[in-house]
């Protein structure tokens, strides 16, 4: 388990945009098998999220796009875990592309998002990963993603 304060030393996010609360299993294999690496974490979502203001004052719903940041960050976790990131030196990782995104139902104040990131391939500074949110269970979102890794991108 991986509780904020170390969450907060491998991603660059921090409020209002840092989408992960707690990382709760990650299992790694040593050889980066496809489908075996996989990070599973949580994002308590609360009425308090400063979106919930106009998406939509009435019948709050968290954003798609907002849904689509938390996988993103749930991967980027993953890869930083992956190359066995030293505090203070995380790589940050960019979400360079998705496929296959899907939303099945609203995400709303009170749900606990539960997000799933997948170790699918990689090639040079490009990680892709299939990720995947949950509540109570059932799938509300899921997406193929393309990551880049930063320092790459920078040289």
């Amino acid at each position: 388990m991986i509780k904020i304060e170390k969450i907060r030393e491998i991603l660059p996010h921090r409020y209002p945009f840092l989408m992960v609360d707690r990382v709760v299993n990650i299992s790694l294999e040593k050889d980066n098998q496809n489908g075996k690496n996989v990070l599973e974490c949580i994002k308590n979502v609360s009425v308090n999220e400063p979106y919930f203001n106009g998406h939509f004052p009435d019948h709050s719903i968290m954003p798609g796009v907002l849904i689509l940041e938390a996988m993103a960050q749930a991967a980027g976790l993953l890869g930083s875990v992956m190359v066995g990131y030293q505090v203070g030196e995380a790589p940050i990782y960019y979400l360079a592309g998705s496929d296959k995104v899907k939303f099945k139902r609203p995400v709303v104040p009170g749900d606990q998002l539960y997000l799933k990131a997948t170790y699918l391939t990689s090639r040079q500074s490009m990680w892709k990963f299939s990720c995947e949110a949950r509540v109570d269970g059932k799938l509300v979102s899921s997406a193929d993603l393309t990551c880049a890794r930063m320092k790459e991108l920078a040289t």
